[in-house]
């Protein structure tokens, strides 16, 4: 009897295997899990309190507006974790471990971007948490909430797979995680903390065309319950084609150097 693999099948189990090891590994190493918490949560305090009572953005109450992009940051910051994982991985010997087995090439990979989804989930719900604390008052409905999840989980998703690809192409787990710190600062140059129109001509400019700013505008829209009109489909295909194209390129690189 000839017994035919499943490919699919081996690469769904070897991710879930790979993505066990990494949520093993931040278990281990909490205080890096901590920071990923405490600077956004450090950044929500500061806006929310201290420039919650001087900033008019019209309409909305400042920690309103800005819980969006702070959610961001959330996610962003525990991308450079996510890469300097990577890069450990790398750098210390483990990928030679994993040439010798009989594993999908990709799973690795994989493995570290299902842990850090996780993480990221568990930080952004801490820190809406906080901001409800601090006075955020969503007005999302349910559906809204399932959308708002959707939309995150995709950011999730680009944000890892960006750093993947830093932790893949980095020298050392230092400069790992100061190629994807630039995302950490994206939200500032975007409608994340100040309506668009107030931004100096260059840099409205640029916050008109990045995609953290459609993302951030949808899911403002939502929270607050009110419709997002264009910016979902634009935050959407923003993550999506970035989900895509990062996923090739990482999967290429990491091919590159164990063939």
């Amino acid at each position: 009897m000839i017994i035919v693999e499943n490919p699919k099948g081996r690469l769904f189990a070897d991710s879930w295997t790979m993505f066990c090891r990494c949520l093993r590994i931040t278990l281990r190493n909490p205080d890096a899990f901590a920071n990923a918490i405490i600077v956004p949560a450090a950044v929500m305090l500061l806006f929310g309190l201290v420039f919650g009572n001087i900033m008019d953005v019209g309409s909305y109450s400042y920690i309103d507006f800005i819980v969006p992009g702070i959610i961001l940051q959330t996610v962003a910051q525990g991308a450079v974790n996510s890469a300097i994982s990577v890069n450990n991985d790398m750098t210390k010997g483990i990928m030679d471990r994993f040439r010798s087995m009989p594993i999908a090439k990709s799973a690795v990979l994989t493995g570290h971007v299902m842990a850090a989804v996780v993480r990221s989930i568990i930080t952004t719900t801490v820190a809406i948490g906080i901001a409800i604390a601090i006075g955020f008052r969503p007005q999302a409905g349910f559906v809204d909430w399932l959308i708002i999840a959707g939309v995150l989980v995709l950011f999730m998703l680009f944000v890892t797979w960006i750093a993947v690809i830093c932790g893949l192409i980095a020298k050392s787990p230092e400069s790992a995680g100061g190629y994807p710190f630039l995302l950490f600062l994206l939200p500032y140059v975007s409608s994340g903390f100040a309506p668009i129109e107030t931004l100096p001509s260059g840099i409205r400019w640029f916050a008109q065309h990045q995609p953290m700013t459609p993302i951030i505008d949808s899911v403002r829209a939502l929270m607050l319950g009110t419709p997002p009109g264009d910016a979902l489909p634009l935050a959407l295909i923003w993550s999506i084609g970035i989900i895509i194209v990062s996923y090739v390129v990482a999967v290429q690189i990491y091919k590159r150097k164990f063939s």
